[in-house]
C-alpha cells in the first residue's frame, strides 16, 4: 500500500493558485467559472446602482432641506421596479436556463464505467484511502471487521477473488488525462467533503452512503486533495495528492503496483 508523498516525487502546480479561482483543469471548469463570474457581475451592478440610488435619496430628502416626502406619485418609481424585474429575470435565466440543466448533466449523465477510470475513495479522520479495482475492473469485497489501520485501512477481503488484483493507496489518487473519471465516495466515520478545486469538484462524503462524482481532466499536473468540511481537531492535515498523468505513465504506474501485489501462495499480512 503506497503512502502519501512517497520519495518526494510530487511537484505541486502552485502557479495554478492565485488571488482568484485556481486555473481549471476539467472539461466543465469553464462553465462553472462562467456562472460564478455572471453572479459576481450581477452583484457588482446591483451594488453600484442601488448605492447611487440610496445616496441620491439621502441627499434629496435629507431633513435639513425642508422638503416633504410623499410616498405616492414619485415619478421615478420605475427605477427600483426595473431593477427588481431585471434581477428576477436574471435569476430565472440562471436557474432554469443554466443551473438546473447543468446540475442534471453532472448528476445524471455519467460516462460509461467501461470507458472510464473508476476509483473508490474512503474518507476517515484524517486521511483519504484510495481503492482501484485492478485489471478485472471489479472492486473486491470489503468487511468492517477486517479493517486494520496499518495494513488494511478499508477492510479489503483477500478471500474474495475480485480483491486479488485490487490496488490501494493512502492519500494518493492518480488518474489518466483526457479520460472520464468516476469516483465513488464514502466515509468510515464522520462527514467529510472531497474537494479538487482545479477540477471544480466538491462533494460531501457521508458515512453509510456511496456517492459518485465524475469529471474529465484536461491536463496533467499534481495538486492537493482537500477536505472542505470541518471533520475533527486534525482537519487541517486531511489532505492528499491528486496526480493527473498521461496514459502511458498511468499505465506504467498501475503495472508497477500490480507487480507489488502478493502472489496466491504468499501471505497477505
Amino acid at each position: 500500500m503506497e503512502s502519501i508523498f512517497p520519495d518526494g516525487i510530487y511537484r505541486m502546480n502552485t502557479s495554478d493558485y492565485g488571488y482568484w479561482l485556481p486555473k481549471g483543469a476539467s472539461t466543465f471548469a469553464a462553465e462553472i467559472d462562467a456562472t460564478l463570474y455572471l453572479v459576481h457581475i450581477l452583484m457588482l451592478i446591483m451594488f453600484v446602482v442601488w448605492g447611487i440610488f440610496f445616496i441620491v435619496f439621502l441627499v434629496q430628502f435629507r431633513s435639513g432641506n425642508g422638503g416633504k416626502v410623499e410616498h405616492g406619485g414619485y415619478p421615478r418609481a420605475i427605477i427600483p421596479i426595473s431593477m427588481i424585474a431585471f434581477v428576477a429575470l436574471f435569476d430565472a435565466y440562471m436557474l432554469f436556463g443554466h443551473d438546473i440543466p447543468f446540475w442534471s448533466h453532472l448528476k445524471n449523465d455519467f460516462p460509461e464505467a467501461s470507458e472510464s477510470t473508476v476509483v473508490r475513495v474512503v474518507a476517515q479522520q484524517f486521511v483519504w484511502n484510495v481503492h482501484y479495482p485492478g485489471q478485472d475492473g471489479t472492486f473486491g469485497r470489503t468487511r468492517p471487521e477486517l479493517v486494520d489501520e496499518k495494513v488494511n485501512p478499508i477492510g479489503l477481503d483477500f478471500d474474495d477473488p475480485a480483491a486479488s488484483d485490487d490496488i490501494t493507496t493512502v492519500g494518493q489518487l492518480r488518474i489518466p488525462v483526457e479520460k472520464p473519471v468516476i469516483i465513488h465516495l464514502t466515509s468510515k466515520d464522520v462527514i467529510h467533503s472531497f474537494s479538487l478545486p482545479v477540477m471544480r469538484v466538491k462533494q460531501d462524503v457521508i458515512p453509510g452512503m456511496t456517492i459518485p462524482v465524475w469529471f474529465i481532466p484536461t491536463r496533467t499536473g499534481d495538486w492537493q486533495i482537500a477536505c472542505a468540511q470541518l471533520c475533527g481537531n486534525s482537519h487541517f492535515r486531511m489532505k492528499g495528492i491528486f496526480k493527473v498523468q498521461n496514459q502511458v505513465d498511468f499505465a506504467a504506474w498501475m503495472q508497477t503496483k500490480e507487480a507489488e501485489l502478493p502472489q496466491d501462495d504468499e501471505e497477505v499480512w
